[in-house]
């Protein structure tokens, strides 16, 4: 996250989608809301596990072939 977002502003997010929890195991990762993430991280710590890094999953955009040469032509350049 680039910007750091308040306590008050992280509570009003806490029902949004797009929040991933990992630790050192590539293989635990969960995904879902902020609220979902720490309650998995809440009993991550409890069972004496370290309680993971929660990210905010950024959304990536797929362009296909025509697409990029779509923006290729509205930029001016030559479709190759």
């Amino acid at each position: 996250m680039a910007n750091k977002l308040t306590p008050d502003e992280l509570a009003k997010r806490l029902d949004t989608p797009g929040w991933r929890l990992t630790d050192e195991d590539p293989h635990d990762i969960a995904n879902g809301t902020l609220r979902e993430m720490l309650v998995e991280s809440h009993s991550r710590k409890a069972k004496g596990k370290a309680s993971g890094r929660i990210q905010e999953v950024e959304h990536a955009i797929e362009l296909k072939l025509f697409q990029i040469e779509q923006l290729w032509q509205h930029l001016g350049l030559p479709t190759i």
